[in-house]
């Protein structure tokens, strides 16, 4: 129970959430080593990585929207236009994403969030392991989390 000398407030509040998220980051640093040390290096904030796949006529057929930070590529989207699909256009797409990712930012690993109508097949097909199953996230779908180390012989 919270005490009566606290007022629990529940508006958006930009200024609050960005004071918030300093003072955990600050928490989490003073905590965590690993944290520690990642301040002050290139490696402590994310850095995007898209690629895009244009058709003949230059629209876009399809593409993956991703970041990487410390050694890890997190695929955000991975989008391929319903004509496009069935020709190897997505494995393209994230293979020259994990390419980036290994080859010129030395990430180590990937991730990616998927739903059970949309790719948890396809990650898997690509090396992905489940690490996560959601049931009901939202409710009837079931949300997974799936990882891959990158830079692994035959992957």
């Amino acid at each position: 129970m919270v005490s009566r000398m606290f007022r629990l407030e529940t508006e958006v509040d930009k200024a609050r959430r960005d004071l918030l998220r300093r003072r955990l980051r600050d928490t989490n640093t003073a905590a965590s080593p690993v944290l520690r040390a990642l301040r002050g290096t290139p490696d402590e904030r994310e850095a995007p990585l898209h690629v895009w796949a244009l058709d003949a006529n230059g629209e876009l057929a399809g593409g993956l929207v991703g970041h990487t930070w410390t050694a890890w590529l997190h695929v955000t989207y991975l989008w391929v236009d319903a004509r496009h699909r069935g020709a190897g256009l997505g494995s393209g797409l994230l293979a020259e994403a994990e390419r980036v990712a290994a080859a010129e930012r030395a990430c180590t690993a990937s991730r990616v969030e998927t739903w059970d109508f949309q790719a948890p097949g396809f990650y898997r097909k690509h090396g992905y392991e489940v690490v996560c199953v959601i049931p009901d996230y939202p409710p009837g779908i079931t949300e997974y989390t799936l990882t891959k180390r990158l830079g692994r012989p035959g992957r």
